[in-house]
């Protein structure tokens, strides 16, 4: 089924998310004995033949099909971009020793991130390369490796050790993504933290990018971000360090670190690691229930179908302040894919006032990671978005969405999606 004009039948919603997963803490220790375990028959995380982006080209790489510059890191790095197709504009500084190569970090020596619809890689001056590439099935696929040299080729090893922190409870348990916010010390170490084991656009700023640098965040007058603290008698004491202040920006792609990759960039995490927790409970469901699911599955599966549409309709999205402008090369390079109708709409028209976007659908629809979710399973979206979108018998759960809104969102549903 697809979008039709009193029937809302979506063919291909690719990464549906939900907004706040509200588990109580003694479900959430019952539902992980059910889905966490990775090596279980109905994951196999460990053994599946891999269908994510990076895995596909580590061959091409190691034969040196695609050539990249071993000048030096930054050229490595500059050229490693353009082949995974990932902008060197979404590029996004952190100060916090929050990873796995965390000696190498710290307020004198940021980690730099950069991200697109499916892969997010890690670079650090003087420290190895960091990829998580998206599988629709799997979920985060972690790999990291040494910087070649001297016209060598990259050596990517699977990484065991990221799962420690990528699938735990910041990524509800699978691998997925996680943003911390926490206060730095002068060398990186955390002396304090925020929203933890939370990810999504319905983080209030005031919580959001401690341990980050901050490029064009004027108008947000409240946030953790270009800060360091140090304990004393007294307290925390906080200090202001401005970005380039204690580094060199020339060891870097960009001479920034702007708002607008950040919260795109909590939107996608906070949209991967819900879709990929509702994959592996729906296989573990099926996988325990023999395929025929009992009462208390179905149940729990209905819910986090109706939490998914509600993140991938923004019902929860915190307030922007007006003023954000982002980075104009970002602006570029993130709406270069994007699909519209003839009269130009795209579910990635930014809007910046109150709210990221002007059709509040999110682009992460097209992508790879809810093409994975069952078929079945998806069905239910489509079902809730039907019933969300509808403007014949209006949903009051979703009352925030103008019907002209609601209109132009189901016509680009109808019109891009893939048959």
């Amino acid at each position: 089924m697809l979008f039709k004009k009193n029937t809302l039948n979506l063919h291909c919603i690719l990464l549906c998310a939900g907004a706040l997963l509200t588990f109580h803490h003694a479900l959430i220790a019952r539902e992980n004995t059910n889905f966490a375990d990775l090596t279980s028959p109905a994951h196999q995380y460990w053994t599946r033949p891999l269908n994510d982006p990076f895995s596909k080209l580590i061959p091409d790489f190691e034969s040196g099909k695609i050539q990249l510059d071993t000048q030096n890191q930054l050229t490595f790095v500059t050229s490693l971009l353009k082949a995974l197709d990932i902008p060197a504009s979404s590029q996004m500084l952190v100060f916090s020793t929050t990873s796995l190569q965390l000696s190498k970090i710290s307020p004198r020596n940021p980690r730099a991130l950069y991200f697109n619809e499916d892969l997010y890689l890690g670079y650090i001056p003087g420290g190895k390369i960091e990829i998580i590439s998206i599988d629709p099935q799997l979920g985060g696929i972690f790999y990291i490796f040494e910087i070649p040299r001297d016209q060598g080729t990259p050596q990517p090893q699977r990484a065991k050790r990221c799962m420690n922190c990528h699938a735990d409870t910041d990524t509800r348990h699978v691998p997925g993504l996680v943003i911390k916010s926490v206060i730095p010390g002068p060398n990186g170490g955390s002396l304090n933290s925020f929203r933890r084991e939370q990810t999504g656009h319905q983080i209030p700023l005031e919580d959001r990018f401690g341990g980050w640098h901050l490029t064009g965040a004027d108008p947000i007058k409240k946030h953790w971000g270009n800060l360091i603290g140090q304990l004393s008698p007294a307290g925390l004491k906080k200090q202001i360090i401005q970005p380039g202040q204690l580094f060199d920006f020339n060891n870097y792609p960009l001479d920034r670190s702007d708002i607008l990759p950040q919260l795109l960039h909590e939107h996608q995490v906070g949209f991967i690691n819900r879709v990929v927790e509702a994959g592996y409970k729906y296989r573990a469901y099926q996988d325990s229930d023999k395929g025929i699911l009992n009462p208390a599955h179905s149940k729990e599966l209905e819910r986090i179908t109706s939490d998914l549409t509600r993140y991938l309709l923004f019902a929860d999205e915190a307030n922007l302040p007006r003023g954000i402008q982002g980075d104009a090369q970002f602006k570029k390079d993130f709406r270069a894919n994007r699909q519209t109708l003839a009269s130009g709409e795209s579910l990635k028209d930014l809007d910046l006032g109150r709210h990221l976007f002007k059709y509040r659908c999110s682009y992460m629809i097209y992508s790879n990671a809810f093409q994975g979710l069952p078929k079945k399973f998806k069905q239910q979206i489509y079902q809730k978005l039907a019933k969300a979108l509808s403007t014949d018998k209006p949903d009051p759960n979703y009352s925030y969405l103008p019907s002209a809104e609601k209109r132009i969102i189901k016509k680009l549903l109808q019109t891009t999606l893939p048959k």
